[in-house]
């Protein structure tokens, strides 16, 4: 935690909640809606019976189950397992690109193609624990590639296609990767950031630059002289499998490393939470540069037998809903960005055929309750939110289908893991007490190092407890309520405030399409809330309105916890993965360098 939390006078990160007559008076002294969402159920959920499950749970005879498959490689799950099956023949992966070109293939294709890359990697000396970067956007050879790399016991990274050459230099120097799989248009990146450790670069459009300091592969010409055979080396649970970049508040990006054994948590949460089944069309939009493209879209996803589309191609509501309506999606997993995004759009959902679908699920950041609100009137469905991090590996906190939903929480903790809130020094809070979110180690997908930086992975954990670094409160029912992350807190007037909770507000607001709010230092009153918002179509700036958009909040929260000023803007920042980076708002408004950027998509 940041030492100005840790001050020695102050009960750290500890808020208590007035005890009210009533959950409801005391949810809204948070800004909460005390609203129980239950939806009728036209399908038979995975998970039936959550408390039940909840109860009998064991990881150790869940892994004992697990450890039955024939190898324990992740790709041999994901993907070889079924060529032995009925499943060989089925499509397993749905490629769509802006000019609505569309290729199809097969679980057998993709294994083919996969132990021909494993070949090709072999060929060129790729050793245990090697680590394999793959640079490209939305296309077949992401799948083919990863699946090849981790056949081979490597370690596969996936980096944002978006990221420039700085970026792209502090993780492939960080991870000190020997291998990187591109095409001949990113390739020019790799070039300005000059990798120092960087022997190969595959290129899949075969432009081989023979001028270059690298040892550059012609994909196509070698992908033909390999065998569509390879046997996997023997694996353990504990061999490592793929790492992924995230950035912190502070310093360079730092590596996140998974082991095999994390596909165990991604599928359990793929049947509970996702509710994926063999005849599902799954479409999950997340950027396999982030660990949600990676998990669920390239892992848990083709372990559980379901149909995945990617689409290549920038965002554009007509153009998602056509992807829905053409291929029959069934169940979606998405962002609160792209909701609401869709949500401005007004009501063009409605030239669509959007019938297919039957489970919506969401991540990257807190699901406020209008966009869930709007799922329902847009779908006749809920958005079900999740909770969890590049560092957890799989879902931990969620809402399912079996369970009624709580507008704006979080959920209840899958079977098997203990979530609490606790103080800065490991202490459990009591119930509508503000504190961090924490959970008990350990569990398959925890992350198993920070590369090369063994001080910092040691730094999440205290007294027993691995601590998120978001804050939060949990209800009497159980269900957990993220209030902010704990360098975002905003302390006014000697009261905290969490910024989702003003951004709640404010989005519920008819005038506002998405928001941001920051701390902004204040003489008076320490900080005072400034709030950056971007607004739906057929609304201007104007100060009558930023009149009423305060007052709004004033009325919604409290004196205290509205913005006094406001900013509107055409644009926020944002990560690839959809999240408000905040912390480049505070920067600018105080003048301040902004740090690493290269995780920014917008601004």
């Amino acid at each position: 935690m940041p030492k100005k939390m840790m001050k020695k006078e102050e009960k750290s990160m500890e808020i208590k909640i007035e005890k009210s007559k009533t959950k409801k008076s005391a949810l809204k002294k948070l800004g909460m809606e005390e609203e129980i969402l239950k939806k009728k159920l036209f399908f038979e959920p995975n998970l039936k019976d959550y408390e039940k499950t909840r109860k009998i749970f064991s990881w150790k005879k869940t892994i004992k189950e697990f450890s039955k498959h024939e190898n324990l490689n992740a790709a041999y799950i994901a993907l070889d397992k079924h060529i032995k099956t009925w499943r060989k023949n089925k499509i397993a992966l749905i490629v769509e690109d802006e000019n609505e070109k569309i290729e199809k293939l097969s679980f057998l294709d993709l294994y083919r193609l996969s132990n021909r890359f494993a070949n090709l990697l072999k060929d060129l000396g790729i050793k245990r624990k090697d680590r394999c970067f793959i640079f490209l956007p939305r296309v077949p050879e992401v799948y083919i590639a990863f699946y090849g790399i981790i056949k081979n016991l490597g370690i596969a990274g996936n980096i944002f296609a978006a990221f420039g050459s700085q970026g792209l230099k502090d993780r492939l120097d960080d991870s000190e990767a020997r291998f990187i799989v591109t095409n001949g248009e990113l390739k020019k990146r790799i070039y300005e950031a000059e990798p120092k450790n960087i022997e190969y670069i595959i290129d899949i459009d075969g432009d081989v630059n023979k001028e270059s300091k690298y040892h550059e592969i012609n994909y196509k010409e070698e992908m033909k002289t390999k065998s569509s055979y390879f046997e996997i080396p023997k694996t353990s649970l504990e061999d490592y499998c793929f790492m992924l970049y995230t950035s912190g508040t502070t310093g360079k990006p730092k590596g996140v490393v998974h082991a095999h054994e994390a596909l165990l948590v991604g599928m359990l949460t793929a049947d509970w939470v996702l509710d994926l089944k063999d005849e599902d069309i799954y479409w999950c939009t997340a950027d396999h540069g982030w660990v949600t493209g990676t998990m669920y879209g390239i892992l848990a996803n083709f372990a559980l037998g379901a149909t995945s589309i990617i689409y290549n191609g920038r965002f554009n509501a007509e153009k998602w809903y056509s992807i829905i309506e053409k291929h029959r999606v069934s169940v979606w997993y998405t962002a609160p960005t792209a909701i609401r995004m869709l949500e401005k759009e007004e009501e063009i959902y409605k030239k669509y055929d959007l019938s297919s679908l039957r489970h919506l699920c969401s991540v990257g950041e807190p699901l406020n309750p209008e966009p869930i609100k709007w799922g329902l009137k847009a779908f006749g469905l809920p958005f079900h939110d999740t909770w969890w991090q590049t560092e957890t590996g799989g879902i931990l906190i969620a809402n399912y289908p079996c369970m009624p939903i709580k507008l704006g929480s979080m959920g209840k903790p899958i079977p098997g893991i203990k979530a609490d809130i606790v103080d800065d020094k490991g202490n459990v809070l009591k119930e509508y007490q503000l504190g961090n979110l924490a959970i008990k180690p350990s569990w398959p997908s925890m992350m198993r190092e920070i590369w090369k930086n063994e001080e910092k992975y040691k730094s999440y954990f205290v007294k027993g407890w691995y601590i998120t670094g978001d804050l939060a409160y949990k209800d009497k029912d159980g269900y957990f309520w993220f209030v902010g992350r704990a360098d975002d807190v905003i302390k006014t007037s000697g009261e905290r405030v969490g910024p989702f909770e003003v951004e709640s507000a404010l989005v519920a607001h008819e005038a506002v399409a998405e928001a941001a709010v920051i701390g902004k230092p204040d003489p008076l009153r320490g900080e005072i809330i400034k709030a950056f918002l971007i607004l739906k179509k057929g609304y201007n700036p104007s100060k009558e309105l930023e009149e009423d958009i305060k007052q709004f909040v004033k009325n919604k929260l409290a004196g205290h916890a509205y913005p006094r000023e406001i900013e509107f803007v055409n644009s926020l920042p944002k990560t690839r993965s959809g999240k408000i980076a905040r912390r480049v708002l505070k920067a600018r408004e105080l003048g301040l360098d902004v740090g690493d950027i290269s995780t920014i998509e917008e601004y």
